[in-house]
């Protein structure tokens, strides 16, 4: 189920090989939901202090 400001499988698809791969140093977090975070910061313009975590 995807959420209200989520991004769908089909936007995933299309913004996913345009992220950068990992090479070295400390383990990535989970692309999608930091990129699902940006999406949702974007779409309901909340300060940054109120963004969930």
């Amino acid at each position: 189920m995807i959420r209200r400001h989520e991004l769908s499988d089909a936007e995933w698809e299309l913004n996913q090989p345009l992220l950068p791969r990992p090479v070295l140093g400390r383990p990535r977090l989970d692309d999608r939901m930091v990129l699902n975070g940006i999406v949702w910061k974007f779409r309901t313009g909340a300060p940054s202090q109120t963004a969930r975590s």
